[in-house]
């Protein structure tokens, strides 16, 4: 079997990697793949630059609607079942005051989440994962694709983060259908990764109960490594009920909740432990209306980073001891939700992360591995027992920022691995066992 001679075996009673490689020349259909890819190079900075012209940022509902359909188009195409699922609400207390009236009134809609599901028969199922939503604001001056061939570059909101991805993703089974390789795939896009999957949470979760392998395709590492770890993430906010006095006349009379909330964030500060795998952040915060009254309300929002479901558990301890009991004053009350566990380098995922790496040296490309702090919807999916790789995106940087790239070349070179990637899946030469 190809995935033997490609430098992994696999006991099922004692997991054994072994990270040996020697170059392999690709088969005929490889080749074809990447031919057909080369071939589109021109037409994907092309497509690029539409996708990025689609204001999707801050939940902006017409842009989502219009990307999304362009994707379904292109899915359907390929001859993909379409599947709109409802979202679900997410928690009201996760609305902050730095957020403006505008993003706050858009948040109330809820997006669906789409999925695309073709099935050839028997064979390994694999879930693709995208995101079609962005951080940048719909009405900001950042709305475009800027092109520096001398560079290597093109700069755009969105452009690595993730429409680069999602774009290489569809472009590769499109070309897999060109050559006739026959594949069980689900394309998953959804509208909220950014604000952290809450509405679609429950659909990436039954997805990935029906798959054998996971892809999604966030951006590479800045290096241009794959994650292979995750920490896990969750967000809080803190309540501080207190009670109001004249600060002049009555000031002993007042309970200040801002005071009480200090003493919380204090203690939340006392918390975090980054050297061994906790991280506590707080911020934004409220709390009183004007200096001459004691303030009676006060609040905190934060997110917490964990490296296992132990430390969440932790973290998720501590945090919620905090709290008191209705008839104290102050009175304190906790919101959370750990949203994101943590994604661990399981055995499964160095077999998968391998073969990745493996089918990246035979392309003459590079695929080192790294592990992070950030989150992504890998984290759900591997959750649920799917092995996943989530960094198999285009190579870029500065996400989230107004000067954000893409390193043009890595359109072509993304696409070619994706494509060889599930080609090797689809042809059985790439095993890895199920961790469900």
């Amino acid at each position: 079997m190809r995935a033997a001679a490609r430098g992994f075996t696999w006991d099922s009673d004692t997991p054994t990697f072994f990270p040996y490689h020697t170059q392999m020349p690709l088969n005929d259909v490889e080749q074809q793949l990447c031919d057909l890819v080369d071939a589109r190079s021109g037409q994907l900075l092309v497509e690029l630059a539409e996708h990025v012209a689609i204001p999707t940022g801050h939940n902006h509902t017409p842009g989502l609607d219009a990307y999304r359909d362009i994707l379904i188009d292109q899915l359907s195409a390929l001859g993909a079942g379409i599947e709109h699922i409802p979202g679900d609400a997410r928690p009201k207390w996760i609305e902050q005051p730095s957020f403006s009236a505008e993003s706050t009134k858009s948040e109330q809609e809820i997006p669906p989440t789409v999925i695309a599901r073709k099935t050839c028969g028997e064979g390994p199922r694999i879930l693709i994962v995208g995101h079609i939503d962005t951080v940048h604001d719909p009405n900001g001056s950042f709305q475009t694709l800027t092109i520096d061939h001398k560079q290597g570059t093109c700069v755009g909101p969105g452009c690595v983060d993730m429409k680069g991805g999602v774009l290489i993703a569809v472009t590769a089974l499109e070309v897999l259908a060109q050559v006739g390789v026959e594949l069980n795939w689900t394309f998953l896009l959804n509208s909220d990764e950014e604000m952290g999957s809450f509405y679609s949470e429950a659909a990436l979760r039954e997805a990935a109960s029906g798959h054998d392998f996971g892809i999604v395709v966030e951006p590479a590492l800045a290096d241009g490594s794959l994650a292979v770890e995750r920490m896990g993430s969750g967000q809080f906010m803190i309540e501080v009920f207190g009670q109001s006095a004249h600060v002049g006349r009555a000031f002993s009379d007042g309970e200040s909740a801002v005071y009480k909330l200090a003493q919380i964030i204090s203690s939340l500060s006392e918390l975090a432990d980054p050297d061994n795998g906790m991280i506590v952040n707080v911020g934004p915060l409220q709390g009183g209306e004007a200096t001459n009254i004691v303030p009676d309300y006060a609040a905190c929002w934060g997110n917490v980073r964990f490296t296992n479901s132990v430390i969440g558990d932790k973290l998720a301890q501590a945090i919620d001891a905090l709290a008191t009991d209705s008839q104290s004053l102050p009175r304190v009350k906790v919101n959370r939700h750990w949203n994101r566990p943590a994604k661990p380098l399981t055995d499964a995922v160095k077999l998968f992360a391998q073969a990745a790496a493996e089918t990246a040296s035979d392309l003459d490309q590079s695929l080192p591995q790294d592990s992070t702090g950030g989150v992504c919807d890998g984290n759900i999916l591997q959750a649920v027992g799917l092995p996943t790789l989530d960094t198999l995106g285009v190579r870029g940087g500065n996400l989230h920022r107004p000067d954000e790239f893409v390193e043009i070349a890595s359109l072509v070179e993304r696409c070619q691995l994706l494509a060889v990637l599930l080609a090797r899946i689809a042809d059985g030469s790439v095993k890895i066992p199920s961790s469900k």
